[in-house]
């Protein structure tokens, strides 16, 4: 249902909506954290694209089976991330506790397993970046413009590794240089500096990320277990304010020194995770008053 404004625009009417229920709380909200979900998923794409381009000059064509998470650590990272929100978003806003129990709860956990073997080892991956991009060699050359048309490539910033050209020639003509061990990539002492300090921000992230699950999946058995006192979601709470707060800061850190999509996909990350922080806290308050509730069916009568 229309109405027309003065203005001779349409606009659906508030009252249909309230009838309808398109506008309740909860139907805003699940379309809302189903869209970051969705975001998030897209990146994992865009991070595709340019772990092939990053890798295509670090390990050539040496890509295999064996170093494929080495070499495209942000895209794994990335799917078994997403792969990970979405089983803990089943676990606490989907399935009922009821279910949680028997093959249900060990195909969730195997799942997860194997995300977290995936995480694990492309934190590794970060860790193995950090190390190459720090095993630096001096490099040599009177005359910088001599390689245009070479198979050289210049490091812009982390992941960015482009042809030698005028630019580049223009940038580093005078400066020293260094060169990535075992690559044919080389730049000056500021512009790996700076891509050093990102690779670190990757590893650091990652570790942060490691702990905020490690707390959740706690919390998640503790609660199945009818375990998870007030106390306790007290204390992991003022736990994960610090663990999530850093991460607000590598976040600023990425808007400022690296590209837009590392803040953005940091930011998501961010509004995901507290999704399933309400999930849990909505989770929780429900047994409670389930308790609560049961305790009072019990009491006799006076």
């Amino acid at each position: 249902m229309f109405v027309r404004h003065q203005s001779g625009t349409f606009s659906l009417s508030r009252t249909w909506l309230a009838k309808s229920g398109l506008l309740s709380p909860k139907i805003v909200f699940n379309v809302f954290k189903y869209a970051v979900y969705a975001l998030l998923t897209y990146d994992g794409l865009l991070f595709f694209y340019g772990d092939i381009a990053a890798s295509a000059q670090t390990f050539g064509a040496a890509v295999d089976w064996r170093n494929a998470i080495e070499a495209y650590a942000a895209t794994f990272d990335t799917l078994s991330w997403i792969a990970l929100l979405l089983l803990f978003e089943l676990e606490t806003a989907i399935i009922p506790d009821r279910w949680l129990r028997g093959w249900v709860k060990w195909l969730i956990k195997s799942l997860a397993g194997i995300c977290y073997f995936i995480i694990f080892y492309s934190f590794y991956g970060y860790i193995y970046k950090y190390g190459v991009l720090t095993n630096l060699l001096p490099f040599n050359i009177g005359d910088v413009c001599s390689l245009l048309g070479s198979d050289y490539t210049w490091i812009r910033t982390l992941d960015e590794y482009q042809p030698f050209d005028q630019v580049a020639c223009a940038i580093m003509n005078g400066q020293p240089l260094f060169q990535i061990a075992g690559t044919e990539i080389i730049g000056t002492q500021t512009a790996i500096i700076d891509a050093q300090r990102l690779a670190m921000v990757d590893v650091v992230n990652a570790a942060d990320w490691l702990l905020i699950v490690a707390l959740l999946e706690i919390e998640v058995f503790l609660q199945l277990k009818d375990k998870l006192t007030s106390t306790i979601m007290v204390a992991f709470k003022y736990a994960k304010i610090l663990l999530y707060g850093l991460l607000f800061v590598l976040a600023a850190y990425w808007g400022v020194k690296s590209s837009f999509l590392d803040f953005w996909d940091a930011f998501l990350w961010l509004v995901a995770f507290i999704f399933i922080e309400l999930n849990m806290f909505q989770w929780h308050e429900e047994t409670e008053e389930e308790k609560e509730q049961e305790q009072a069916s019990t009491v006799p009568a006076q």
